[in-house]
């Protein structure tokens, strides 16, 4: 069976609800079989994750209120890209200084992965960042209550392979991480 025998037709989009960060997008399809439906999903810009180690070797993470969990997430700097970004590099080194304050030596990219693609068309881009130092200055958006942080990484290695309620952004940036480590020895 080709791809194309599971393809869905879209006849009719439009954007149904839209807020700062994402958009939801409604959709009139006609699944394979000729079943006329509809379809809504997130649109959400790409976005990057940041896996930032300081000069000795501890990760800097974020604490911060998650309104739809109702509890403090503790994890991983990331944000959206911005139409100022040069491209996803810069904008894993800005969401590193606008949330954490820490300005990183380098940034190299770790790999991109669909967090949710049955319910959004959101892409994460993970990236390392290297010689993070708290040289910049923390710039919050309006709705962003963070507590920075750091610990080392196998705090949050145990965290990851715990399978309890930890965050998924930071669990994969970790584990994918580790993984590209030991593919090198």
């Amino acid at each position: 069976m080709a791809e194309s025998d599971l393809a869905w037709e879209t006849r009719d989009r439009d954007v149904a609800y839209s807020c700062p960060g994402f958009d939801v997008v409604h959709e009139d399809v006609v699944l394979p079989d000729g079943t006329e439906t509809d379809f809504d999903y997130l649109h959400e810009e790409p976005a990057v994750v940041v896996l930032p180690f300081t000069p000795d070797g501890e990760v800097v993470v974020i604490e911060e209120w998650r309104q739809a969990v109702d509890r403090v997430n503790r994890g991983l700097p990331a944000g959206g890209s911005e139409e100022d970004d040069a491209d996803l590099d810069a904008t894993a080194r800005r969401e590193l200084t606008e949330e954490t304050g820490y300005v990183a030596d380098d940034v190299e990219f770790l790999g991109a992965y669909e967090p949710a693609n049955g319910i959004a068309d959101t892409v994460h881009h993970y990236y390392v960042a290297t010689g993070c130092t708290p040289n910049g200055e923390q710039d919050l958006d309006f709705d962003e209550s963070i507590r920075v942080d750091t610990t080392d990484l196998a705090t949050l290695r145990s965290a990851a392979l715990s399978g309890g309620k930890s965050d998924a952004r930071t669990a994969l940036a970790v584990l994918r991480y580790e993984a590209e480590r030991e593919r090198k020895r």
